[in-house]
């Protein structure tokens, strides 16, 4: 099997030709330079990502995404990943702003307080799924 510095580096061969460039360390050199407003990637250090030594640091990886216009998760993790993120995009998408009002609240919290909450939250559901199961039971039960 193929680890995954090997994997990225077939990844982002395969986006830079679908963006219309050559596979080949100096033309990687050159765009990434271009669009980085940090230090400069070597010729050496784009070469060891396309031979699949070496993965970029996460900001590089952006930049390489905005370029070739990838998802940056898509490029590092391959498709199954970008899917699991588009899955969660539309689970989040699909939530009432009160409700995503209270996951932000909570995701603000400090870590004991959150413990607390999803205890509170934990035993909520629980008791709900009880009572669910008990009304059914009393349906079946109940004579047709």
């Amino acid at each position: 099997m193929e680890d995954a510095k090997t994997q990225f580096a077939q990844r982002l061969r395969e986006a830079m030709q679908q963006a219309g460039y050559a596979p080949k360390p100096a033309v990687l050199e050159r765009e990434f330079n271009l669009r980085n407003p940090g230090r400069p990637v070597t010729l050496h250090g784009v070469r060891r990502w396309l031979r699949g030594e070496t993965l970029p640091t996460q900001e590089k990886l952006v930049i390489l995404a905005e370029w070739l216009k990838v998802p940056p998760a898509a490029l590092r993790f391959g498709a199954p990943a970008q899917h699991r993120v588009n899955e969660s995009d539309h689970l989040w998408e699909a939530l009432s702003y009160r409700e995503r009002e209270t996951l932000e609240a909570f995701a603000g919290l400090p870590p004991s307080q959150r413990a607390i909450a999803r205890e509170v939250i934990m035993a909520l559901a629980k008791a709900g799924k009880w009572e669910r199961q008990a009304g059914q039971a009393e349906d079946d039960a109940a004579p047709s």
